[in-house]
């Protein structure tokens, strides 16, 4: 009775993650993460189309292991910073001028502080035929539960 609950949900936070990358005003990543911890309790079909993903998964993989790279940073923080521009200029309140900004400069930290993920990998790793976090296979059902 729960597992049709929870895909209905996980499906709805994954259309509401995927409007999220297109508007600033909804957050993509929690949307994501509810979506993976929805399917993963209840398709391992589904969870696994969304780990591995090419645009779903790498906000997933992000998350999961605390890091990205120097490029997504700077796209993501020039998204955030934009959007709050934009909704600040459009809503002009009191309020939303001064709430908007602490939140964006909050998690602004909260990206500036994760752990910088390479883009390539460097030569001592090809050498030693160990995966670079960038080039990781995406988690797995088990390795998230195993998590928790």
């Amino acid at each position: 009775m729960l597992k049709p609950v929870l895909i209905a949900v996980g499906s709805l936070s994954l259309a509401l993650g995927a409007a999220g990358i297109m508007l600033p005003v909804l957050p993509t990543t929690p949307f994501l993460l509810l979506a993976a911890f929805c399917f993963g309790r209840s398709s391992n079909r589904l969870h696994n189309y969304l780990v591995n993903h090419r645009v779903f998964g790498t906000y997933i993989s992000n998350y999961y292991h605390r890091a990205m790279t120097p490029r997504h940073k700077v796209r993501t923080l020039s998204a955030l910073w934009f959007g709050i521009a934009v909704s600040v200029w459009l809503l002009g309140t009191p309020a939303t001028t001064i709430i908007l900004p602490v939140i964006a400069g909050l998690v602004s930290i909260h990206l500036i502080r994760l752990r910088p993920q390479p883009e390539k990998a460097p030569q001592s790793l090809i050498d030693s035929g160990a995966a670079p976090l960038a080039d990781a296979a995406p988690l797995r059902l088990e390795e998230a539960r195993g998590r928790r």
